[in-house]
């Protein structure tokens, strides 16, 4: 008996061996090639499905989720826990499902099953959590919002909300986002919990903005929900006089943001300047602060990194177009939450600009055309006197031309062309002075090849 038991133990091990090994050659090979992809963890996971099981993972191992903010966040607790000294492996290429998660444990760890690093700190698809975190338990677990995002992949965000729900295990200590009326039902019934969220700001409304309101009622229960003052969307202060579900006490709060000095405070002391005056931002830095301060690195430290740290993920970049200079942003297809802060982030800079948006391809991860999601976007700001002119390229420029007829747009500050190449041949030829890009991950390539990239400005 203790021979056949041995026999397997040896079997198993050779297997988790062999998963190693091919996952650290076949990413080699497609390293020669100038690609990465998920495919070395496929391929791993063929041989030994339960291999995440089987390796020996550091001590801190830490997991980011949730419909926005995932990448940033993840790259900025990166380089805090760098700079502090700490080896950090983490899928910095994005791939965020299971085999990609895979891929980057197996190709950091040595053949013995040991991963060569002292945090490790993963972005994980909202929908797929699940899946990489079937065999082990992240030690802590940041899950940042949910929205209506890629509705026809994902459906509507209480379905992934469910979806999230399997991926979380009790030993997990959660950080999550407090302002957000459906994360924080994670929290619900739970001792291991830390809060963050947004204290009241000058920007803050009364009232919901935006086409829809998805925090008119309450997650729980059902009933109408009541809001003390909203952030954007229905990210903000609530509670539901049915059930009692509210915004919980935070731990980690940004009591202050100053867009005009670019200065964000977190727990009233710890100033961090704003390299980029988005909510969005603020609260990525929010997440990240939260998190390294629970692994133990000094408050100042992070607030110094942090000050002086821009985004490298692609998401913001700086161009030349002819003799025009723009800066790029990433605002994910179908996902109306992330639009409309970069649409505000843009008006809220209130300076002559004019606007490209391309809408081409869709999504890269299945075929679609459905573009109904464009109505949730609040194209009506658009109006806004700082944006003098505003082009729509690509496949779908004339859906959302349509979309545009229903707002107080002036239609002669609009020029539509579904040539991407041509429209921004034309555009380069003329003296427009600053520009915006607005596209998606899909789209990012087709305006990327036509213009020249700049060194990132302190302030954008």
């Amino acid at each position: 008996m203790n021979l056949r038991i041995g026999f397997f133990k040896e079997i198993e091990s050779m297997r988790m061996f062999l998963a190693i090994l091919a996952c650290k050659v076949s990413k080699c090979l497609l390293k020669l090639i100038g690609r990465g992809s998920s495919l070395p963890g496929d391929i791993a996971l063929k041989i030994c499905p339960d291999v995440l099981s089987r390796v020996k993972l550091p001590q801190q191992v830490i997991a980011v989720t949730g419909s926005n903010g995932k990448t940033s966040t993840v790259e900025m607790i990166a380089q805090v826990m760098r700079k502090s000294g700490k080896k950090v492996i983490w899928n910095k290429e994005g791939s965020n499902q299971i085999a990609g998660v895979t891929a980057i444990i197996l190709s950091n760890c040595t053949f013995g099953g040991k991963v060569k690093g002292d945090v490790l700190l993963l972005e994980s698809d909202e929908r797929y959590a699940k899946y990489s975190f079937k065999f082990f338990a992240p030690t802590h677990y940041i899950i940042t919002n949910l929205y209506r995002d890629q509705l026809t992949r994902n459906g509507h965000p209480e379905w992934v909300y469910e979806s999230v729900k399997e991926s979380i295990r009790p030993e997990s200590q959660l950080i999550l986002n407090a302002d957000d009326p459906l994360v924080s039902r994670y929290g619900k019934d739970r001792d291991n919990v830390i809060w963050f969220g947004m204290d009241k700001q000058d920007f803050s409304t009364d009232h919901a903005t935006g086409v829809y309101n998805d925090g008119a009622f309450c997650p729980e229960c059902k009933h109408r929900m009541s809001y003390d003052y909203y952030h954007y969307a229905h990210i903000g202060s609530y509670h539901c006089d049915n059930c009692g579900h509210k915004k919980h006490d935070t731990q980690y709060t940004v009591t202050n943001v100053d867009y005009d000095s670019g200065i964000v405070t977190i727990n009233g002391k710890y100033k961090i300047k704003l390299l980029f005056k988005s909510v969005y931002n603020v609260y990525n830095i929010l997440a990240c602060f939260a998190a390294c301060s629970i692994v133990g690195i000094d408050g100042d430290v992070i607030a110094d990194e942090l000050s002086h740290y821009f985004l490298k993920s692609g998401r913001i970049l700086q161009f030349k177009l002819g003799m025009n200079k723009g800066t790029f942003l990433i605002a994910k297809h179908e996902n109306s939450v992330a639009s409309d802060r970069v649409y505000d982030y843009i008006i809220r800079k209130n300076q002559p600009c004019s606007v490209i948006i391309i809408i081409d391809s869709v999504s890269r991860r299945y075929s679609t055309g459905e573009t109904s999601w464009l109505w949730d976007i609040d194209y009506g700001v658009l109006k806004a006197d700082c944006i003098q002119h505003l082009y729509l390229l690509g496949r779908h420029a004339k859906d959302l031309e349509t979309r545009l007829s229903y707002t107080d747009i002036d239609i002669a500050k609009v020029t539509v062309n579904e040539d991407i190449p041509a429209a921004l041949d034309e555009i380069a030829a003329k003296p427009l002075g600053k520009l915006y890009t607005v596209t998606c991950f899909s789209d990012k390539e087709k305006f990327l090849s036509k213009v020249e990239l700049t060194q990132a400005e302190e302030d954008v």
